[in-house]
This record gives structure tokens, sequence and C-alpha cells, in this order.
């Protein structure tokens, strides 16, 4: 009886223990909800032998009872029979016989009664059995409970862990590849690729003026021999007496209005002398 409650108090035991304490105790969570539903199972285990084998005491105490009960009906029906038999030689006038079946009959009320005795003494203990098979099957049920709320409670942390270290690695690899991070290797990657970038705008700037200039000398050089070519025509129509002239002296674009200047002053100074001779004949004709 004893051992069957010290294996009722751990059941006891194992049932008020706070799991939330345990897990905040624990170093590895999942290593100790992995072993503490392993000593659970191991303890489901044990008591399911415990109460497997009170209820077999308790069951083989009942039989015992009933035995003794049976025993006792039996004993007193044979005391009533043997009394009867007594009474029936008694009245026929058989004195020795009916006391022989009167001691028949006390044997009988002894016997009864001594197993009665034996029934009553069982009952107590019996009684008790049965309470503590109740309890072990409460106990046994509280700790399956139990089992499964620890499981329970262990997936959950197990999945909480994993989703917290996932998230810990997410985030690592955001900051690793922040471009906003001027020291992150893809920001330095991205300054080098503008430096690039910008080296190439200016050297097609620098090809484009240098291409403009081109065009530009290429424009002033077409000007130029296209003066030339009218110069050429003007005094080939205009200056046909002058087949020894040697070719015009090259001057440059300062030297252009002073030239005209001069061509202009030339060209007044003969229309006044025309005019001069004019006004002469004019007057020669008079007389």
């Amino acid at each position: 009886m004893a051992e069957k409650q010290s294996i009722l108090g751990r059941i006891a035991q194992l049932t008020r223990a706070n799991i939330n304490a345990l897990i905040d105790r624990a170093e590895d969570p999942e290593k100790m909800l992995d072993q503490l539903v392993r000593d659970y199972r191991a303890s489901i285990a044990e008591a399911r032998d415990a109460v497997a084998q009170t209820i077999g005491n308790l069951r083989l105490a009942e039989k015992d009872h009933d035995a003794d009960v049976a025993e006792a009906k039996d004993w007193g029906n044979k005391a009533l029979a043997a009394s009867r038999k007594a009474d029936e030689l008694r009245a026929g006038g058989d004195a020795a016989g009916a006391d022989k079946w009167d001691s028949l009959a006390k044997i009988a009320l002894t016997k009864q009664i001594a197993a009665e005795n034996e029934a009553k003494q069982a009952e107590p203990m019996i009684a008790s059995q049965q309470q503590v098979v109740d309890q072990l099957k409460t106990g046994l049920q509280q700790m399956e409970t139990k089992l499964g709320e620890l499981q329970t409670k262990r997936d959950q942390l197990v999945a909480r862990q994993k989703n917290a270290e996932a998230q810990v690695k997410v985030q690592g690899a955001i900051r690793s590849i922040n471009i906003m991070d001027p020291t992150s290797e893809l920001s330095r990657y991205e300054d080098q690729v503008r430096r690039v970038e910008a080296q190439a705008a200016g050297q097609m700037e620098i090809a484009g003026a240098s291409l403009e200039a081109q065009f530009a000398e290429l424009e002033s050089s077409d000007q130029q021999l296209e003066a030339e070519a009218r110069l050429a025509a003007l005094k080939a129509g205009g200056n046909t007496a002058l087949p020894g002239a040697s070719a015009p002296a090259q001057i440059t674009d300062g030297d252009v209005d002073a030239a005209f200047e001069a061509l202009k002053a030339e060209s007044a100074q003969d229309a006044e002398d025309a005019q001069d001779a004019a006004e002469t004949d004019d007057d020669a004709s008079s007389y």
C-alpha cells in the first residue's frame, strides 16, 4: 500500500510541474523539452504498470471477498440443513441423532462466522485499493494530458525559435546588402560605376567638341576656297590686260577694312577728277 502511495505521490508531483518555469530555466529549451517528454513517457509507462498491478491486486481481493461471502452463505445453508435434520430426528424420538446434527450445524455456523469475518476484514482494504486505483487512473490521465500540453508547447517553442533564428539571418542579410550604407560593398561598387560613367560622359563631351571644331574648320576652309574661286573669276573677267600680274598678297582680317577704305577713297577721287574734266570741256565749248 505504501508503495502505491509513493507512486501516486510521484505522479501528482509530475502533474503539478510548471512547464513554463522549466522552460525559463533551460539553457537549451528544445533539448530540455525533449528530455522532459522522454521522462514523462517513462513515468507514464511506470504509472501504467503500477495502476495495472494495483488493479490486479484489487481484483484478486474482490474475488477473495466474493469467495468468502459465498463460503459464508454456503456454511449458513449447511448449518440450516443440519439444524432441520436435527429437528426431524428429535421429533422422531432420536435424541442422539438430533444432537449429532445439531453439532454439525454448530460447526457449519462457526465456519460461516469465520468466512463472514474474513469478508468483513477484506472490505476496508478493497475500498482503500479501489480509492488508490481511482487516484492512479486520475493521475495517469493528468500525466497524459500534461504530456500532450508539453508536446504542444515543445512544438510551439521550437517553431518560435526557428522563426526567430530565420528572422535574425534575414535581418543580417538585409544589413549586409543595404545600399544606403556607404560602407557596404554595393555602395562602393556603385560609386565606382558612377565614376566610370562620369569619365565616359567627359570623354564623349570632349569628342563632341573636337568634332564640332573639325566641322567648323571644314566650313571655314570651304568659304576660303569659294572666295578664292570668286576672286579668280573676277580677275579673269575684268583684268584680262594684266596677264602677268602676280597673285595678290595675303591680307588679314584686320587689314580688310583699311583696304576697302583706301579703295573707296580712290574711287571718290576718280569720280571728282572726271567731274572736273567734264566742266572744263563745257567751258571750252562755250567760247
